[in-house]
């Protein structure tokens, strides 16, 4: 029978800790360029140019259409030949870099779903509105459709927040140390992967069922 040994990790904490801060760095950068990237997106594809439309439409397509581990394998054989052919060989980590590109382009392609149904949701007597007192379409997107339709989005992004937060852990395929990682290296360093991964699982499981609660509270609020 199977003995556990937990005693690994208390002296693994601050390499565990160094790993969750590189999560919650690539969880970050992409929620922030993933909306903004995003709301670029959802604008270009309700435009009545079919030309722009169609070229936001076909990103959100391809990237919503390929699996998110091999479109970090892409920017990770991509991004550090860029890299290199611009700084030269004086760069930080290329594993990072190609782990934040890839997280904050495929992110954008979902948050562009999103913000378009948030920006749809808006009643078109606001657009109307907008137009009557001399707004451009876009003065109009960001001064008053953008606003009201974020406010109804918010519960929607931070369950995908939710979700990019675990997918991060797929990381793992370009040896990049994040939690999930760094966990995996301490339990193969000392033998104990089962009690590793059983507590970056704990941990995940936290800090996610704990963050959907808060949504969920945030959700019924916005309802009343």
């Amino acid at each position: 029978m199977y003995e556990f040994d937990w005693s690994s990790i208390p002296g693994a904490l601050p390499y565990l800790w160094a790993g969750a801060k590189t999560t919650l760095e690539i969880t970050g950068l992409a929620i922030v360029v993933g909306i903004i990237w995003g709301a670029v997106l959802a604008v270009m594809r309700l435009s009545a140019n079919r030309v722009v439309a169609w070229l936001a439409a076909s990103y959100v397509n391809l990237f919503r259409s390929v699996p998110l581990v091999m479109v970090i394998l892409w920017f990770f054989l991509i991004v550090p030949s860029l890299l290199k052919a611009i700084f030269g060989e004086g760069i930080g980590d290329i594993r990072l870099a190609s782990a934040f590109t890839a997280f904050a382009l495929f992110e954008a392609a979902y948050y562009s779903e999103i913000i378009r149904a948030g920006i749809q949701s808006v009643s078109r007597g606001q657009v109307s509105a907008a137009f009557a007192l001399g707004l451009t379409y876009g003065q109009a997107m960001r001064l008053v459709v953008l606003p009201q339709a974020f406010r109804n989005m918010i519960p929607l992004l931070l369950t995908q927040a939710i979700i990019l937060f675990q997918d991060t852990s797929l990381v793992y395929v370009i040896g990049l140390a994040d939690f999930f990682g760094a966990a995996y290296k301490v339990g193969d360093r000392d033998g104990r992967i089962v009690e590793l991964l059983l507590f970056a699982g704990a941990v995940y499981f936290v800090f996610c069922f704990g963050t959907s609660l808060l949504v969920r509270q945030y959700q019924r609020r916005l309802v009343k």
